[in-house]
């Protein structure tokens, strides 16, 4: 099965654009084929019967990170799939956010603690493990399978994560015992559900993605008032948001206690993060 193909065969599930992205990928990932090795039709050596269950799959609207098993984070390739929340390219701006605050602003001596909620496939713990060697990463998650996930690429990826089953409703009773704290949690409310791709909707889970209508800061209210007991003294505490919701939960972490609350934009220029110092 050629390239042109593949993503002939995609167009009913997708647009021209998101096809041929697509397909590249199956190409590039599953058998090391750049843009430059199709048009000289090295495709056509791929063999039909390791495709066809790929274009299958794909053409059902399976999201083709959990097709191939990959998702590229950062740089680095995680493993994901179903059951597993597939990690944002919008994400990786608070990663980097992170990151710079803690290498230049940060006056403490090594090392750093950092924990991050609602972990999914590691991708932000594992990538601020390795972009901060100064740091020891802790990181919770309800789902064990997503446990599973997250080890297994902190194992191949050499990162050094100490992961935990932990629900970010019912967080422990801690003091004074982390510099940094970092979330993603669930922060799409029920009614957004409309106007969300199906590929996100039938196949990834609503645990990791999903909170009521009536309470669209369930998660923020909850990290919010144990990063108010468990940071340290001028500890940080970093927050992927919804869109919608940005001035509403700054406000939220005001009221807690919370000082110097900042909004920041992702690269598409929507309120993404909030961050905060205790």
């Amino acid at each position: 099965m050629t390239y042109q193909e593949l993503w002939h065969r995609l167009v009913p599930q997708y647009n021209e654009v998101e096809a041929k992205a697509v397909a590249r990928m199956v190409y590039e990932i599953r058998y090391g084929l750049t843009l430059s090795d199709l048009l000289m039709g090295c495709d056509k050596d791929v063999p039909h019967d390791e495709l066809e269950p790929l274009a299958v799959r794909l053409e059902q609207g399976e999201p083709v990170q959990y097709v191939l098993g990959v998702a590229e984070f950062c740089g680095r390739s995680f493993h994901v799939e179903s059951g597993v929340l597939i990690p944002r390219p919008e994400t990786t701006e608070l990663c980097r956010l992170i990151a710079r605050q803690a290498t230049v602003n940060d006056r403490q001596p090594a090392p750093i603690m950092l924990l991050d909620i609602g972990t999914g496939s590691g991708s932000i713990a594992i990538t601020l493990a390795l972009e901060l060697p100064q740091a020891e990463v802790t990181a919770w998650d309800i789902s064990d399978k997503a446990l599973q996930v997250a080890r297994g690429n902190a194992e191949r990826l050499g990162a050094h994560v100490l992961f935990k089953r932990q629900d970010a409703l019912l967080p422990p009773d801690d003091n004074c015992c982390w510099d940094i704290i970092v979330s993603n949690p669930p922060y799409v409310c029920e009614r957004e559900k409309e106007q969300m791709e199906t590929g996100v909707l039938d196949w990834e889970p609503s645990l990791a993605l999903f909170v009521p209508d009536d309470n669209p800061l369930l998660f923020y209210r909850s990290i919010g008032r144990y990063a108010m007991r468990a940071l340290k003294p001028e500890g940080r505490l970093f927050l992927e948001i919804n869109e919608h919701y940005g001035e509403q939960t700054a406000k939220l972490l005001k009221d807690i206690g919370f000082r110097h609350v900042a909004i920041a934009k992702d690269f598409y220029d929507k309120d993404r993060f909030v961050t905060a110092y205790r």
